[in-house]
C-alpha cells in the first residue's frame, strides 16, 4: 500500500498532531475535523490522502 493510501488511525492522527483523541471527536462531532471512514466494527480510519489534505487546508499562512 502507497503512502498516500494508507488509512491511519485516530490515534495516529492524534500523536502526528499532538493532541488528545478527545479534542480529536470534538473537532469531528463539530464537523471540523479530518474526513473519516466508519468501519463496520465502529471504528474510524482516515486517509493519509485526506488528512494531508485537511491539514493543509488549515495552514496558517502570513503574507
Amino acid at each position: 500500500m502507497s503512502t498516500s493510501n494508507r488509512h491511519l488511525t485516530v490515534d495516529e492522527v492524534c500523536t502526528e498532531l499532538g493532541v488528545a483523541r478527545s479534542t480529536f471527536h470534538d473537532w469531528r462531532a463539530k464537523g471540523r475535523g479530518p474526513r473519516c471512514i466508519k468501519l463496520p466494527n465502529g471504528k474510524l480510519r482516515i486517509r493519509r490522502a485526506d488528512f494531508d489534505k485537511w491539514l493543509s487546508e488549515h495552514e496558517d499562512v502570513v503574507a
